[in-house]
């Protein structure tokens, strides 16, 4: 489990504020090469009222999200490389989603830094709730700009 300092550090090369994050905690971590983490699904989120009301599941497209932000972490980690300026979410390949949590449940995140060329990151993961049941998989490609 990596120091908390450094999961501070690594959620700190995000861009997102803490309302749209989808990281609590990085329960793992091999810098620039791949990461586990959670989020739990606290019921009070405001897309929940909508989706769908008094039901609430969580949108595909939030998983899509979570997978971009660990993805992030592992690209601004990599060793010897300075972090990217400006990353951000280009493009989502081949995601499928196989399920949803409700409330109160918990995703686990796994992604895996599979190719980086400059200032383009391609990761892969999966998406998992807290007893292993697959809920997504695919992959998901970030670009930022080199340091001068």
């Amino acid at each position: 489990m990596p120091h908390q300092t450094s999961f501070v550090q690594a959620l700190s090369s995000l861009p997102h504020g803490p309302e749209f994050r989808f990281i609590d905690e990085l329960t793992a971590l091999v810098p620039g090469e791949s990461a586990t983490a959670r989020w739990q699904l606290k019921g009070t989120e405001e897309f929940l009222r909508g989706h769908f009301p008094g039901h609430g599941l969580l949108p595909g497209v939030i998983m899509v999200e979570a997978l971009a932000q660990l993805g992030g972490i592992l690209a601004q980690t990599r060793p010897g490389i300075e972090p990217l300026r400006n990353l951000r979410l280009t493009a989502v390949r081949q995601f499928k989603i196989l399920g949803s949590i409700g409330p109160g449940q918990s995703l686990v995140i796994e992604a895996k830094l599979e190719a980086a060329l400059g200032g383009v990151i391609q990761v892969s993961g999966t998406i998992a709730d807290e007893l292993g049941q697959r809920l997504a998989m695919g992959a998901v490609v970030l670009a930022g700009q080199e340091p001068i």
